[in-house]
């Protein structure tokens, strides 16, 4: 393990960070020195697993569990997050797909994945603003997709949801750069999930990618660490592509 870039003081919560491209992330955040609190909404099982095992490596974390679609259910386990100290890290992870063609496309399966990746950012962001501004130093990632830059068959939705995180990702950069905090948007092409699994094959993969390959949670989680850490105090307000040269 490298030698940690981050005193355990820097608390980092990580949502969604029981899934696949989360928990790289929670790893690598540990790793590097932070405590992190791993959030899972029907994932809690994996949450406490992950968080039991970085505990068990040296690193300090803890799981936290609630639907961060329910703006009460949310402010009061924020709440209850701000009680130990403020966040000074936020990965902005949770998303979902509930993918169809636009013209067969349900009023429900729109409200859904604008619900958790739109409305759930605001939800955990807007009130650990304050206590990060007090801290004087912040850093908030917000995974996308290249979806919302390049746009894909069957994902208005999920396309329209992380676009506007990136209209967001600029606007609260701006906001919050004096500060001495970053805000900026990290957007994955394929990644080796199940989920990316299940809906890209490898001839698939390499007729798409000029890479020939996914790409690894880990690369993700790496960009992310980067991102977080001191050395990436210029960096603000940009959407941050890892593709494998897609676009």
């Amino acid at each position: 393990m490298s030698k940690p870039a981050f005193a355990h003081s820097r608390r980092a919560l990580v949502t969604g960070g029981s899934g696949e491209i989360g928990a790289a992330i929670c790893r690598r955040l540990a790793a590097d020195g932070c405590h992190v609190i791993v959030h899972a909404n029907r994932g809690i099982d994996r949450a406490d697993a992950l968080a039991a095992a970085l505990r068990e490596q040296g690193c300090s974390a803890q799981a936290v569990c609630f639907d961060l679609t329910d703006p009460n259910a949310t402010a009061a386990a924020i709440a209850d997050v701000l009680a130990h100290g403020p966040i000074q890290i936020l990965v902005n992870n949770a998303g979902v797909h509930d993918d169809a063609v636009f013209p067969g496309m349900s009023a429900a399966q729109w409200q859904h994945v604008i619900d958790v990746s739109l409305n759930g950012f605001f939800h955990v962001t807007q009130p650990l603003m304050l206590p990060m501004i007090r801290t004087r130093w912040g850093r908030i990632l917000n995974i996308t997709s290249v979806a919302a830059i390049t746009g894909n068959r069957g994902q208005v939705n999920y396309a329209a949801a992380k676009g506007a995180l990136h209209a967001a990702t600029k606007s609260l950069a701006l906001e919050v750069a004096s500060r001495g905090i970053t805000v900026n948007a990290v957007a994955p092409g394929i990644i080796a999930t199940a989920m990316s699994a299940s809906a890209f094959d490898t001839e698939s993969i390499a007729r798409m990618v000029p890479m020939k390959r996914a790409g690894r949670p880990e690369e993700v989680a790496d960009l992310v660490g980067f991102l977080a850490s001191d050395h990436a105090a210029y960096i603000s307000g940009q959407i941050v592509s890892i593709n494998g040269g897609i676009i």
